[in-house]
């Protein structure tokens, strides 16, 4: 991969649905080059595939809780049991195994603290293995991806 496959992923990075005259303009190449390339990063390289981001902005009237999750224990089977019960709860927007601390770490969306407090009671406190939950309120978000 040289440089002007970098440029080509990161122009679809900034759009993904950019046609290709405007990706080859962008890159300095010309369209039918463009292409052949595209088409290579594609086929052996990097580019997976092309998806759709949707706009996951909290409305107006909710908090957003980082919530750290500690398991009991970390075994494969406690850990399966864990994730497949938190896919289940739907104000869980993300959830990230993760190193450190603490075993998960959650994005929570609820419609204010009190809300936040029924979604820790009756759901997170009652997912299997957990051992300890540290929950973060949310000032504002200052970057999303």
């Amino acid at each position: 991969m040289d440089e002007i496959d970098r440029a080509i992923i990161r122009e679809l990075r900034r759009d993904g649905r950019m046609p290709n005259a405007a990706l080859a303009a962008a890159v300095g190449l010309s369209p039918s080059a463009c292409l052949r390339r595209l088409r290579l990063l594609e086929r052996d390289g990097p580019i997976r595939g092309y998806t759709v981001v949707l706009d996951e902005t909290p409305a107006k009237d909710t908090v957003t809780v980082i919530v750290q999750i500690t398991l009991e224990r970390q075994t494969d089977e406690h850990l399966r049991r864990f994730e497949d019960a938190v896919r289940r709860c739907p104000e869980v927007r993300e959830c990230h195994l993760m190193t450190g601390m603490s075993d998960y770490l959650l994005r929570v969306e609820a419609r204010d603290a009190a809300d936040y407090e029924r979604i820790h009671k009756e759901a997170l406190s009652r997912m299997p293995g957990v051992a300890r939950i540290q929950s973060s309120f949310a000032i504002r978000t200052v970057i999303r991806g």
